[in-house]
């Protein structure tokens, strides 16, 4: 079977006035049980509570941003996944919730422990719905919005596609309002499409282009093919499948060479970093040449933060940008110690390093 990633935007799912788009809803299950009966496995990824949260009550003192969002996401996951509930048990499919935090996935040990949680929900035939928990993930430390979780569940679970539901048809090559725009088709993963963007956010959700097209880059070269779609076009997920030449969108052509699933793992993990390895400019060369290497405590300059052997670290070159992300064979202090002796096991393995 081939397992697929489908993330509904807010957009998709609130009409012109606000309002949960009901109708829209029901049409996108139909269109994911088509798909279930034509040998796809599928993960949603379901923005949306928070519009049903505002849908259930007013509120009559004002709130500030971080209360409204506990408030109506609490409210809302609840008729949220009430209604998917519903609507999927007409065709007798059951599913399952599952809500999670960017923290949850910044140690191995969480990590698999949500892709066992997964694996079993699909293995038993149950559709896994899954959202950020907005009742308590408040902190800085959010998801950019639930692109990037989409992209974090795809990768996780070796998705061979995600699929990305939008209110646009896809990335233009210049503003959408202008006449003589087009939808890019085809994009190789590791084509900068910085010049075609636009800064604009959607009207319902956190994220923008921007962020979709980074996850999009950053997945397809995992060797996952990703797709962005209008989400509001009829029927857009089958005709995906069964008239994909024909059908308006944009398709991020995967790396043929795909990582490792521990290095998928560490690709996502640059925000969880509990340190930092400064290396020289001999260091730097090394890693960005072609040639697999290792970082080696010789081209080390200095280390910053406080962490443990097994902790995700980045690496930054002399300019300061940083270029790898890692898991460290050292804890803090013992690094410190090591920098610039030869011979000695490397700070960051290169089957424990990804290159940003």
């Amino acid at each position: 079977m081939k397992r697929i990633v489908v993330k509904v935007g807010s957009n998709v799912l609130t009409r012109d006035d606000g309002k949960l788009d009901i109708t829209r809803m029901s049409a996108l299950v139909d269109q994911i049980v088509w798909l279930r009966r034509h040998d796809y496995e599928i993960i949603l990824v379901s923005s949306g509570s928070i519009t049903c949260g505002r849908d259930e009550m007013s509120v009559d003192k004002k709130l500030d941003s971080v209360s409204q969002r506990q408030l109506f996401s609490a409210l809302g996951q609840v008729k949220l996944v009430g209604l998917y509930y519903d609507l999927f048990r007409e065709y007798g499919i059951h599913v399952g919730q599952v809500l999670t935090m960017k923290e949850s996935f910044s140690t191995r040990g969480e990590y698999l422990n949500q892709r066992a949680c997964m694996k079993v929900m699909l293995e038993n035939g149950v559709l896994p719905i899954i959202n950020e928990n907005d009742t308590v993930s408040v902190t800085e430390l959010m998801f950019t919005d639930n692109d990037e979780l989409a992209g974090l569940v795809a990768s996780m679970m070796g998705c061979q596609s995600l699929v990305i539901l939008t209110n646009v048809d896809g990335i233009y090559n210049g503003d959408p309002k202008d006449k003589m725009t087009r939808v890019i088709p085809m994009v190789n993963y590791d084509r900068d499409l910085g010049e075609y963007i636009q800064t604009t956010k959607s009207g319902f959700g956190r994220g923008g282009m921007i962020t979709k097209t980074h996850i999009a880059r950053k997945v397809a070269e995992e060797g996952i093919k990703v797709i962005i779609a209008n989400g509001k076009t009829d029927n857009i997920l089958v005709e995906l499948v069964t008239k994909p030449q024909e059908t308006m969108h944009t398709e991020f052509r995967p790396n043929p060479n795909p990582t490792s699933q521990v290095k998928k793992w560490i690709a996502h993990s640059e925000s969880f970093a509990k340190g930092v390895a400064h290396i020289n400019e001999k260091a730097a060369k090394a890693l960005e040449g072609e040639k697999a290497t290792s970082l080696l405590l010789v081209g080390v300059t200095s280390i910053d933060g406080d962490f443990e052997e097994g902790d995700i670290i980045n690496v930054e070159d002399p300019d300061g940008k940083v270029i790898a992300v890692g898991r460290s064979a050292y804890s803090s202090d013992d690094a410190r110690e090591a920098i610039g002796v030869h011979d000695i096991k490397p700070l960051i393995h290169y089957d424990y390093l990804y290159m940003e």
